[in-house]
């Protein structure tokens, strides 16, 4: 790239396909992504940050000051909130564009990454618009908005090349790393069970009323690939999380973290059963999720993760709001966004941690010092070739344990999974929960 950041007279992508086909161009194959960007450690990665009236804020004002990096775009479908974006990225020279289509960046050969804090219906189909024009992706959890949606990510990172990394930070943070391994060295003998956990005191979202969108909202693209429905007046901007045609629930929202920092420390991927119960405790709303659910996952060898989620009820454990707990043969684990405990059985401590100064753990936004990490790691895989911390191939693991919690709790039965796939064996009901029903036109493939 030039100083401007446009492409040189031959086009990088054009190049690597041409060198891989001359049979050059082994090292992109190998995962040496940084080739996709020419190979300089010091070029610059422009990026489009999607979604900017929440999470959105905190990837611009991430990108807009990391080293080698730039928001190119600010994108929304609500012309009331781009605001935020432009202020969050004010820290760059040159302002970023605002469009309230992100397909338009997809155009744009200067634009290498997309960074996707858009509702979670959005998160799948996105990402595999943007491989497809040849961008790497940052991309908010959960990765797909169901199981199939998991698979088809994994699928398409494969076949492009091109980098998916998860925003699941915990994967980023040193004393994760640290805690790892001092797991790997024994230090609680052989960890057997993981207890994860988030508490809140969220409040209720009433029953919502049709009415005309408001003035700057694109509703039709703010539906994008879900089935199409009249606009109500308690759905944006936050509560789309707890209506099942857009959003995830809880055990997706913020249970991706904790299972996923669950299953990485137990070393496990697809369970063998899946169990939950739960209901909405709290309000008689129209919440769609349970706002208390209990979750339990076995796995190959004995281990299990256990998903405790309280919505509505701050109750904490372990005197944390969330995090996750590993219990092993001769000791255990706490560990959070701010740091870890290990104790022997009697609870005497045996090393501690402080990642820092104390977060607020139920910030919606989720603005840590980790997400920052998180994203400096995305920026160096794309221009110097190193490993993603949470590429979507592990990652999409994760989102499909968080969604067999949820299938489980909609079927009110134990589903036994195969451990090999994360498919649901025998139990063809549940199996139609795998994928979603789009609308017309949006229906992703790969």
């Amino acid at each position: 790239m030039d100083a401007n950041g446009s492409g040189s007279a031959i086009d990088r992508r054009d190049f690597v396909r041409t060198t891989a086909a001359a049979g050059l161009g082994a090292l992109g194959a190998m995962g040496a992504p940084g080739l996709l960007l020419g190979g300089s450690p010091g070029e610059k990665v422009v990026v489009a940050v999607i979604g900017v009236n929440g999470r959105g804020t905190v990837h611009a004002q991430n990108f807009s000051t990391l080293p080698n990096s730039e928001v190119a775009y600010v994108c929304d479908v609500d012309a009331g909130v781009v605001a935020k974006g432009l202020a969050a990225a004010k820290a760059q020279a040159t302002p970023p564009k605002v469009v309230g289509d992100f397909r338009r960046v997809l155009d744009d050969r200067r634009v290498d990454a997309i960074s996707i804090a858009a509702p979670d219906h959005w998160h799948a189909p996105m990402t595999l618009l943007a491989l497809d024009a040849g961008k790497h992706v940052y991309v908010e959890k959960p990765s797909g908005h169901d199981p199939r949606e998991d698979e088809l990510l994994i699928a398409a990172a494969a076949r492009t090349k091109s980098l998916v990394q998860l925003g699941t930070q915990r994967r980023s943070g040193p004393h994760f790393f640290d805690a790892l391994a001092a797991l790997r060295d024994g230090l609680i003998g052989m960890p057997y069970l993981a207890r994860t956990w988030y508490a809140n005191t969220r409040g209720g979202i009433g029953k919502g009323k049709v009415a005309a969108p408001p003035s700057g909202l694109n509703w039709e693209l703010w539906q994008g690939p879900a089935p199409r429905t009249a606009y109500r007046d308690n759905v944006v901007h936050y509560n789309w999380h707890w209506f099942t045609r857009w959003g995830t629930g809880e055990i997706c929202n913020n249970g991706t973290h904790e299972m996923d920092v669950a299953r990485w420390l137990l070393g496990v991927d697809y369970p063998t059963s899946v169990v939950s119960s739960g209901t909405r405790w709290h309000f008689d709303d129209d919440w769609e999720f349970p706002d208390t659910q209990e979750a339990t996952y076995e796995f190959a060898g004995g281990r299990s993760i256990v998903w405790h989620g309280q919505s509505c009820n701050g109750l904490p454990m372990y005197g944390r709001a969330r995090g996750t707990a590993i219990l092993g043969t001769a000791g255990s684990l706490v560990i959070d966004q701010d740091g870890y405990v290990f104790a022997d059985p009697k609870d005497k401590v045996l090393r501690q941690s402080s990642a820092g100064p104390k977060g607020d753990a139920l910030n919606v936004t989720g603005d840590d010092a980790l997400t920052r990490v998180h994203m400096r790691n995305f920026l160096d895989a794309i221009r110097t070739g190193a490993k993603l911390n949470a590429p979507i191939a592990d990652g999409a693991k994760t989102g499909l344990l968080c969604h067999l919690g949820t299938i489980a709790q909609q079927t009110g039965r134990k589903l036994r999974i195969d451990p090999n796939t994360g498919r649901i064996l025998g139990d063809d009901d549940a199996m139609t929960r795998w994928s979603r029903e789009y609308a017309p036109g949006w229906a992703p493939a790969v």
